[in-house]
């Protein structure tokens, strides 16, 4: 009975081995992960504080922590609802975006406490793939008619975009977060008398005109 016993101990433990040692290479690669994002982001602000890089250091990755706790605990009480549970799965959906709101003021409150707006705007751009500029851009680019009131309005869209594409649990989610606010800003602006297809056409059409003339562009002789 006792080498019974042995054995069994023994091949519990062996199993809790191997569960250790996949998750540990998960969990080094995420917080490696994390490591990345975070020096990511000091990359562009150049602070020369290294106290104060510390504290934002730290509250990105508590952000990105958080963040994740949060999304996989929503992702798991919605797979244990039953499929036709709708209203269950909207009370879960928003208990945890109010948590997400909280948690993202709280940053946004750690952010400010060491650095300026401007910096502060840094992170944000740097936290979503700086999808703001290049696409603010890109439809000024598209419609160069557009007037100023217009590209505020373009502008704005896209920064409340940002404030919550921040929170996204991946890069598709904080892709779909734009492309929603893309689509309001689509009929914003055919609303106010584009024809965004006409535009587009003739974007593509520059765009493959400035192409042409860069690749065909002469060297310089020395």
């Amino acid at each position: 009975m006792l080498k019974r016993f042995t054995v069994m101990v023994a091949i519990a433990a062996l199993a809790a081995g191997v569960a250790a040692a996949q998750t540990q290479p998960s969990d080094a690669a995420y917080e490696a992960d994390l490591a990345k994002r975070a020096g990511g982001v000091l990359e562009v602000l150049k602070l020369e504080d290294q106290a104060k890089a510390g504290r934002v250091r730290e509250a990105l990755v508590a952000q990105y922590r958080s963040l994740r706790t949060l999304h996989d605990g929503r992702d798991a009480k919605l797979k244990q609802l039953p499929s036709q549970d709708k209203d269950g799965a909207a009370k879960v959906k928003g208990e945890t975006d109010q948590a997400v709101k909280k948690l993202h003021e709280q940053f946004i409150a750690r952010l400010d406490a060491d650095l300026t707006p401007a910096q502060v705007e840094q992170v944000k751009d740097k936290m979503t793939y700086n999808v703001v500029q290049v696409t603010y851009n890109g439809f000024c680019d598209m419609i160069p008619t557009l007037s100023e009131a217009q590209k505020a309005y373009i502008l704005a869209q896209l920064k409340e975009a940002r404030e919550l594409a921040m929170d996204g649990g991946s890069s598709q989610e904080k892709h779909a977060i734009f492309g929603k606010f893309k689509g309001r800003i689509n009929n914003y602006l055919s609303k106010e008398g584009y024809d965004l297809k006409k535009a587009n056409e003739e974007w593509a059409e520059r765009r493959k005109a400035r192409e042409s003339r860069t690749t065909t562009r002469p060297a310089s002789q020395s």
